[in-house]
């Protein structure tokens, strides 16, 4: 344990940036290997415009971390937080810690986004993608980068973890972003083992559907229980879904310039 926390509180950018980059390798090549859904398009070109938007997120993120890393260590230095009033073991602080960053970190906003609609403008360039893989998992409009990166301090000040935690918890979420949203088959019974506790491909793919009920389903990025103790879970065989936006029916998902413009365009319906 002694390790790890030594690890993630002096780990550089570039170890970040090689992990990422090693993840999104490794599902890149499983998805050609094992694939769910045999897409007849260029694979080279969709992952150049989902990595320019990864790139947009890198660069939020980038501008985020210096009040991320103020707000934790604040929270440690003044005993703020769930994790600091309440007594408990490293290892218990760090699975406590993980679960509330991913309940307000990633599903609380991801929820908020689908049930706002100005804010379900910029969530909606995720959901245009209608070939999903694992280079989908950052394809984020910069202004739903931002909300993301706002919900993540919020989620560092109630919660009160140290930074080392809150590096943990970014390299899981999205290493597992990278995972859900690969373009695999995967045994039923493995798949099904998995998604007892983390998302998985089969689970959140669902929420890539064209329409609801399934859009609004499904929002967890690392763990399955949220969905379960709100009622947000959803199960569709793979075969039944189709991806992208109704709403966007015959847009370019691969015009960068129209997917940037589309918060505020008021030809795009939210009533979808």
């Amino acid at each position: 344990m002694d390790k790890v926390i030594n690890y993630f509180s002096h780990i550089t950018s570039l170890q970040r940036t090689l992990i990422l980059a090693g993840g999104i390798t490794f599902f890149w090549v499983l998805e050609s290997a094992v694939p769910l859904f045999h897409f007849e398009y260029n694979k080279w070109k969709h992952a150049g415009i989902n990595i320019i938007f990864t790139s947009t997120t890198i660069i939020v993120n980038f501008f985020f971390a210096f009040f991320i890393v103020l707000t934790s260590d604040w929270c440690v230095r003044n005993e703020f937080g769930l994790v600091r009033w309440i007594n408990m073991p490293l290892w218990a602080e760090l699975i406590v810690g993980l679960l509330l960053l991913d309940l307000i970190g990633a599903y609380f906003i991801h929820y908020i986004q689908h049930k706002i609609k100005w804010m379900w403008k910029f969530h909606i360039i995720h959901h245009a993608d209608t070939h999903v893989d694992t280079t989908t998992a950052n394809r984020h409009h910069p202004g739903e980068s931002v909300f993301r990166a706002v919900f993540t301090i919020f989620a560092v000040f109630i919660t009160g973890v140290p930074v080392w935690l809150v590096l943990i918890y970014q390299t899981l979420s999205a290493l597992l972003s990278q995972f859900n949203h690969a373009n695999i088959r995967m045994p039923e019974w493995l798949d099904a083992a998995l998604r007892t506790i983390i998302v998985t491909p089969n689970m959140h793919r669902i929420h890539h559907h064209y329409q609801r009920p399934e859009t609004d389903s499904n929002y967890g990025n690392i763990f399955t229980f949220w969905d379960r103790i709100f009622g947000t879970y959803l199960y569709t065989p793979a075969e039944k879904l189709q991806y992208g936006v109704d709403v966007l029916k015959g847009r370019n998902d691969e015009n960068i310039g129209d997917q940037l413009k589309m918060p505020f365009d008021r030809t795009v319906k939210t009533d979808y």
